[in-house]
């Protein structure tokens, strides 16, 4: 069981780590600004490593510069517009 001095730095550590790389999220990140965040850091990693996208062009029959460009496009809106917020 952890004490209450290990959540804490446990909490400190989380912290830290949210605060250094804008990837990770923070405590009030929405369900979809996390998914916007996966889809984009998935695109930018298919555009950066040229046999993940070669990978992709066989498999849909098109040219590796096409899939490259499709993947750069899809990083503006991966998941579509956000929701409404609903205003308390």
């Amino acid at each position: 069981m952890a004490s209450a001095a290990d959540r804490l730095n446990i909490t400190s550590q989380l912290e830290h780590l949210q605060s250094r790389h804008v990837g990770t999220g923070h405590p009030d990140a929405t369900r979809h600004e996390w998914a916007v965040n996966i889809h984009r850091d998935s695109y930018a990693s298919y555009v950066s490593h040229h046999p993940m996208a070669m990978y992709f062009a066989v498999a849909n029959g098109e040219s590796v510069g096409r899939m490259k460009y499709e993947f750069t496009q899809k990083m503006l809106l991966p998941c579509g517009l956000p929701p409404d917020l609903e205003e308390e």
